[in-house]
C-alpha cells in the first residue's frame, strides 16, 4: 500500500491531461537555481498531455529554452519505429516547440549498456548532479499499465532491483522486447512525480496498487515509487478510479 499518495480524479482523460499541463506550466514558470528537468512517459495516456502543451494556451506561458525534457523509458526500436515513445512525442508537441532540449533515448544502438550508461552520465551532466548523488529531477510523469508496472519497471524484471545506476536495460520476457529504463533510485529521488492514469481497465489494478498492502511490491511496481523527499500525486480519470 502506497503511503497516503494524493489523490485526483477528473471527469475524464481531456481534464485529466488539462490539468498535467497546468501543473507543468506552472512548475516550469517557477524561477529554478538550474534548468528544468522533466521526464515524461510514453504510451496513450500521456499523449494528450504531450498534445496540450504544445498548444499555445500552455506553450506560450512555458520558458522552454531553460527547459530540458528527458524519457522515462523507450523501447529498444528506431526513432521512426510506430512503437516508438520518442516518436509520438515528436508528433505530438516536439515538432510545435522548437526551442526545446530533448533528450532522447539511443535505444536503436546494439549495446544497451553503453546506451544507458551514456543517458544517465546526460542527465547527470544536464542537471549538474554531483558525484555519489542520485539525480533529482523537478518533476517525473509517469503512467501505469494494467499489470501495475510503472517506466519499464515490470513485475519480475530485473530492473526492479537495480539500485546501482540511473538507467539500465531491462528485458521483458512477456513482450519479447528489450527497453531502456529510469531505475527506481531516480524515480524516487525526484522532487514530484505524477501518475497519468486513464480508463476502466485500469481500475482493479490501481486499487491493489493504491489500497493494497505491500507485501508482494514486486506483484505492483508502481506501489514502488514513493519519493524520500518529494511528493507523489495520482491524476485520475473517473472510469481509473472507480474502484477506489
Amino acid at each position: 500500500m502506497m503511503t497516503n499518495p494524493e489523490v485526483r480524479v477528473f471527469k475524464d482523460l481531456n481534464e485529466l491531461s488539462r490539468a498535467a499541463a497546468e501543473e507543468f506550466t506552472s512548475l516550469a514558470q517557477a524561477p529554478p537555481s538550474k534548468a528544468f528537468a522533466a521526464a515524461l512517459s510514453g504510451g496513450s495516456t500521456p499523449k494528450r498531455f504531450c498534445e496540450l502543451l504544445a498548444m499555445p494556451e500552455f506553450s506560450a506561458k512555458i520558458p522552454w529554452p531553460r527547459v530540458h525534457l528527458f524519457q522515462v523509458d523507450e523501447r529498444c526500436v528506431p526513432p521512426d519505429d510506430p512503437r516508438s515513445n520518442y516518436r509520438m512525442m515528436r508528433e505530438a508537441m516536439l515538432a510545435a516547440i522548437p526551442a526545446v532540449h530533448f533528450h532522447r533515448m539511443a535505444t536503436e544502438e546494439p549495446d544497451r549498456s553503453a546506451a544507458s550508461a551514456q543517458y544517465a552520465a546526460e542527465i547527470r551532466e544536464t542537471l549538474g548532479t554531483a558525484s555519489g548523488e542520485w539525480p533529482r529531477l523537478d518533476v517525473i510523469y509517469l503512467g501505469m499499465g494494467d499489470d501495475g508496472h510503472t517506466a519499464s519497471l515490470f513485475p519480475g524484471t530485473t530492473a526492479l532491483a537495480e539500485r546501482r545506476v540511473a538507467v539500465c536495460p531491462n528485458y521483458v520476457a512477456k513482450l519479447d522486447m528489450n527497453r531502456l529504463t529510469l531505475t527506481l533510485p531516480v524515480l524516487n529521488a525526484a522532487k514530484r512525480v505524477i501518475f497519468l492514469v486513464a480508463g476502466a481497465g485500469k481500475a482493479e489494478m490501481l486499487r491493489q496498487v493504491l489500497r493494497a498492502p505491500a507485501s508482494a511490491p514486486a506483484e505492483y511496481p508502481a506501489q514502488l515509487v514513493q519519493p524520500e523527499s518529494g511528493s507523489v500525486t495520482w491524476y485520475l480519470d473517473q472510469a481509473a478510479a472507480a474502484r477506489l
